[in-house]
């Protein structure tokens, strides 16, 4: 699964063609660990449908504080360069594919 920094978050997020979803997670979090493999099933299950990357709020907090990001796993979905959905908290693959049903 890709990572994006502060640097490269416009170019490889909001300029994106497919829609994004983005993990923000630290290495401090145990439900942000506990979402790798799932994050990384479905990147490969949806490859060409939605790109998956992940961003280390500690190391990124430009972005973090820009999307107001607070508690750890947050995923957002990005589709045209806008944000269309937050979503808190880990998750299983299968609800995490029916909250994302309607935005890919």
């Amino acid at each position: 699964m890709a990572e994006v920094t502060d640097a490269d978050f416009a170019a490889e997020v909001i300029g994106a063609e497919l829609p994004v979803l983005v993990e923000f997670t630290a290495d401090w979090c145990p439900p942000c660990r506990q979402m790798a493999p799932v994050l990384s099933a479905l990147a490969a299950e949806e490859a060409g449908r939605v790109k998956v990357v992940q961003l280390n709020v500690d190391a990124n907090p430009e972005t973090t504080n820009a999307y107001k990001v607070l508690s750890m796993p947050t995923f957002m979905v990005f589709r045209d360069g806008q944000p269309l959905r937050s979503m808190v908290g880990a998750r299983p693959k299968r609800r995490l594919l029916e909250e994302l049903a309607d935005v890919l």
